[in-house]
């Protein structure tokens, strides 16, 4: 990038005008750090937006689930660089999500939607989440329940209630994530929740609500049931 004059080089225009000024390919190329003696790291860093499905260079939100080998398949990108890269996007995404949840007074269903959406409505993996609240709905934990290639559908009361009851907690929703990018409830979704509502009762545990997540929105498996 030396041929670049010093103002239009990735690291001095941050510098000189602030991050904010920098297009995506140059923010990644910074990530990147260096080029090979075919392609600048700016160059790199286009190839690398270009593993986008959707093909929206503008859109980041695949780096997300981009794995080493599908990084590393480009030339030029190496495990090491295909690791910073990796680690740049997980510390993106947790500096969106809360510093603490513990202690956190709940009002009603959106507040746990607010909460956990940008963790999970574009995740390209199915993950279940329990939040376990007193009896003034105040947060005590969130723990998660499945990840990955688990069907929700399949969960036994036993997994969901065991830390519920370990911890003491009274009341609980579940949230879980639909990868298809839609919140709607599916059939089975429904008929585990009311499985699961009608096991809390059993063991005095109250089930607040059922959350699907999603890229369109969430919604609320209970307004279904009702």
């Amino acid at each position: 990038m030396k041929e670049l004059p010093t103002s239009e080089r990735p690291y001095e225009k941050l510098e000189i005008y602030g991050a904010k000024r920098l297009s995506n390919s140059e923010l990644l190329a910074i990530i990147i750090k260096t080029g090979t003696r075919e392609d600048t790291a700016v160059t790199l860093a286009q190839k690398v937006l270009k593993l986008n499905k959707e093909r929206n260079i503008n859109d980041l939100r695949f780096l997300q689930n981009v794995t080493i080998e599908e990084l590393c398949s480009i030339k030029g990108i190496g495990k090491v660089k295909a690791i910073q890269i990796i680690a740049a996007c997980e510390i993106a995404k947790r500096i969106s999500q809360p510093l603490n949840v513990q202690n956190i007074k709940i009002k009603n269903s959106q507040d746990i939607a607010d909460l956990l959406r940008n963790e999970l409505r574009y995740e390209k993996r199915e993950i279940a989440k329990i939040v376990l609240l007193n009896t003034k709905n105040i947060i005590q934990k969130i723990i998660d329940l499945s990840y990955g290639g688990t069907n929700f559908a399949m969960l036994e009361p036993k997994d969901v209630f065991h830390e519920a009851i370990k911890i003491n907690a009274t009341r609980i929703i579940i949230v879980h994530n639909h990868p298809s990018g839609e919140s709607t409830p599916s059939e089975a979704d429904i008929q585990l929740t009311k499985r699961l509502i009608d096991s809390a009762k059993l063991l005095g545990l109250e089930i607040l609500d059922h959350i699907i997540i999603a890229e369109n929105g969430s919604e609320s498996i209970m307004k279904a049931i009702r």
